[in-house]
């Protein structure tokens, strides 16, 4: 599927992880099949340069915006994340997290949406990008 998304991606020496680009945006796939979990992520910035404002929007978004994605602070950095199960994923659903994934990161800072939907109960009012995860599923599909 990530090379049908990018013929260019490369998979590390040990087969767990994944680099490859959506958009111009680089994206790291991790896998853990002992325990049946995978992460997308794409880092953002020094999560020291995070003002306390910024911190709420991002706990806003997480509510609301971003959905499935995530925005996580890891090893000094802020990140755009997706998390699930490996074994209980589908084709589509894996492509929608990639998409979701990139929208989060692109639109940090403005709308912090990944694009899919919006929980109406929270405090975001962005808008949603979800042509990008519908271009992926197309492009991502068997040929």
């Amino acid at each position: 599927i990530i090379k049908r998304l990018d013929p260019k991606a490369e998979k590390s020496a040990n087969s767990v992880a994944w680099q490859f680009h959506v958009e111009k945006v680089p994206v790291v796939v991790v896998t853990d099949a002992g325990n049946n979990r995978m992460r997308i992520m794409i880092a953002l910035k020094q999560a020291a340069k995070l003002s306390p404002a910024e911190l709420l929007r991002l706990s806003q978004a997480n509510f609301d915006t971003a959905l499935d994605a995530r925005y996580a602070i890891a090893q000094g950095l802020l990140w755009a994340t997706y998390i699930h199960p490996c074994s209980e994923f589908h084709e589509r659903q894996f492509i929608a997290g990639i998409g979701q994934t990139v929208n989060a990161a692109n639109s940090y800072g403005t709308t912090y949406s990944s694009g899919l939907l919006s929980f109406g109960g929270g405090d975001s009012r962005g808008i949603i990008q979800r042509d990008l995860i519908d271009k992926l599923i197309k492009k991502g599909q068997e040929i």
